[in-house]
């Protein structure tokens, strides 16, 4: 711990914590680790589905510019959060709110570490890769963070993009540029967003309430919630098989698609039935859980069916 003397109104000397006492595994938990492992994957995916080829240690340069620049968002992200981060019950323990890490030096870190992954990214690899992981790290940061999250319901929605970035950001790193079927890597992720995150919303609503977040639940209450859910689920469930209809994907990926859409629909409708008590509760947590193993799913059926091309 690092200690200063500063004097007080009355002229005494006080000894105020200054920063410096953060550990390794502190400044790992400011990148939100369990984010960057998404980003990661979701960009590999896009980079190994890109046509054309990349140097090996040059896709590796672009996956690590591409983790560090999601972990960059996170440090910020918690940076301009942590007021409302030690009131909500699952964000306490981060290390700014626990007393861990100062502002000051999560938002030193995070710039760092912005600034690296771009420059580093567009030097290496290519400039237009590099200004588009530029642009996720703003919009995640200033438009996200900084504007919709205080600001509107409908903020998981619009900046749900920044975590939908990823893959085209993995695929610009091989071909310099953006495509169709890159886009579509984006749309499932971004569809996918607003069902995963109301889902938490509506069993930690409590939470967002406290702390003055609008999330739909708190704003527009937990029946509008469930019918946004079932929409948006609807809504996914056919961009989900979409890879398959244009042609990049093989027909096992568009059964598998099909079931794990129908799958995701059905607990979606479960969320819009039950609506009191524990039991309501329980689908809500089965639709979050099952949501991550969607996209998980989708994406490795993807990337595996790739690399059976390219063999």
């Amino acid at each position: 711990m690092s200690l200063v003397e500063r004097q007080d109104t009355i002229g005494q000397n006080t000894a105020v914590w200054d920063g410096g006492m953060g550990s390794v595994s502190d400044y790992v938990a400011l990148l939100k680790p369990r984010v960057m492992s998404l980003v990661i994957f979701t960009a590999f995916v896009g980079l190994m589905l890109a046509p054309g080829s990349v140097h090996p240690v040059l896709g590796a340069v672009a996956i690590l510019c591409i983790a560090i620049g999601a972990g960059a968002s996170g440090a910020l992200n918690m940076w301009y959060d942590a007021d409302i981060d030690e009131i909500m019950s699952r964000t306490k323990k981060r290390p700014i709110p626990a007393g861990k890490i100062t502002r000051d030096e999560a938002f030193a870190f995070g710039i760092t570490l912005s600034i690296g992954s771009v420059v580093t990214l567009g030097l290496l690899v290519n400039w237009f890769a590099g200004a588009f992981l530029a642009f996720t790290i703003f919009f995640y940061v200033i438009v996200y963070t900084m504007w919709l999250k205080r600001s509107t319901p409908q903020n998981i929605v619009i900046g749900g993009a920044a975590g939908a970035f990823p893959p085209m950001v993995g695929w610009a790193s091989v071909t310099g540029g953006v495509s169709l079927e890159s886009f579509v890597l984006f749309l499932i992720i971004f569809m996918w967003t607003p069902p995963h995150f109301w889902a938490l919303a509506l069993f930690k609503s409590g939470d967002y309430r406290a702390a003055g977040v609008p999330m739909l639940p708190v704003v527009a209450g937990e029946t509008s919630t469930r019918h946004h859910i079932l929409v948006y689920s609807l809504l996914l469930a056919p961009i989900g098989v979409a890879p398959y209809f244009l042609g990049f994907a093989t027909l096992v990926y568009g059964i598998a698609s099909t079931v794990l859409g129908l799958a995701f629909v059905a607990l979606a409708f479960d969320v819009w039935r039950k609506r009191e008590g524990d039991v309501a509760r329980q689908a809500c947590v089965r639709l979050f859980k099952f949501s991550i193993f969607y996209l998980f799913l989708l994406f490795a059926l993807l990337l595996g069916e790739s690399l059976i091309v390219g063999a």
